[in-house]
């Protein structure tokens, strides 16, 4: 019995001990899906507030005021003031805005594009397989930058030349993700059983290859939205893009390089990271969304 008693408290004293080396947790941990709707929450807010302010932004705010020609940034000026006096706040929120409507509208569009082609290429195959994959190396074989320069200089230029440019050359990778998810629905069984039914390719496309691709395809517009903003940025910037009068990222920041060399740091410093808070927030959201919809990682 006393043997049984010293080993019962010996066992008490190590379980205590054990105990003791644990460390303590302050809170529960987020997990995924809770980090996904904080990052939703705070690109979302960050996007949409830049977005309203300017679309209902007076001109007068970032109008031409030669009196205040390179001042500091103050209370007055946040971002302080350019060559012009044109105060460098309102004048990169309403470039970023322009830059935001250019890249939901280019992503969209090529999303689509992209939808409808690896659909197409996987469930049609043959001839139509063949040249939408011909199709799609034509545009990775080509240097990215310049062909958005020479659509866009095809366009015009300006906002539609952007827009277009932007639209048509960001399908090629995503369409082979959605080919690559939809083939392997066209082997299941399933599929097969519901073409034996009766079931006709565009059923079949409805009701079985677009569901199973939805994931692949939500976070490839997601991933392509940041990229869509920064080739906008990078055409104005080499001057193929909004003209020199439209508030624009890439113009401010190309404008800024010709007197950053002077001092004027404050030029180029709050428009870029402007653009970079928006960019990083959306890689964010896609890494988190990929995460999430891994099964392996999905219930973390």
């Amino acid at each position: 019995m006393r043997e049984q008693a010293s080993a019962v408290k010996e066992r008490g004293a190590a379980t205590g001990s054990d105990l003791m080396k644990e460390p303590r947790t302050l809170g529960p941990r987020m997990n995924t899906k809770k980090k996904l709707i904080l990052y939703v929450s705070l690109a979302g807010g960050y996007l949409l507030a830049v977005m309203i302010a300017g679309l209902f932004m007076e001109p007068e705010l970032y109008g031409v005021n030669y009196e205040n020609k390179f001042l500091l940034p103050s209370l007055a000026h946040p971002f302080g003031t350019d060559f012009m006096g044109r105060d460098m706040f309102w004048r990169s929120v309403k470039g970023l805005s322009n830059s935001i409507l250019i890249g939901l509208a280019a992503s969209a569009v090529s999303s689509i594009i992209a939808l409808i082609f690896g659909i197409l290429s996987a469930a049609a195959g043959g001839k139509t397989d063949r040249v939408i994959n011909w199709c799609v190396d034509c545009c990775m074989g080509l240097p990215h930058i310049v062909l958005l320069l020479l659509i866009s200089y095809m366009m015009g230029g300006g906002g539609l030349g952007v827009s277009v440019a932007v639209a048509v050359t960001h399908w090629p990778e995503l369409t082979r993700l959605v080919r690559a998810e939809a083939l392997q629905v066209k082997n299941a069984q399933y599929v097969k059983a519901a073409y034996k039914m009766g079931r006709s390719p565009f059923q079949v496309a409805k009701e079985h290859i677009v569901p199973h691709v939805l994931p692949v395809y939500l976070v490839g517009l997601v991933l392509l939205f940041p990229h869509a903003i920064m080739h906008e940025a990078a055409l104005t910037f080499l001057g193929f893009g909004f003209p020199a009068g439209v508030p624009a990222i890439g113009g401010i920041l190309s404008e800024a390089m010709e007197h950053i060399v002077t001092g004027k740091w404050w030029l180029c410093l709050f428009p870029g990271l402007m653009l970079l808070i928006a960019v990083m927030l959306f890689d964010l959201i896609g890494d988190k969304l990929k995460m999430l919809l891994n099964p392996g990682s999905g219930n973390e």
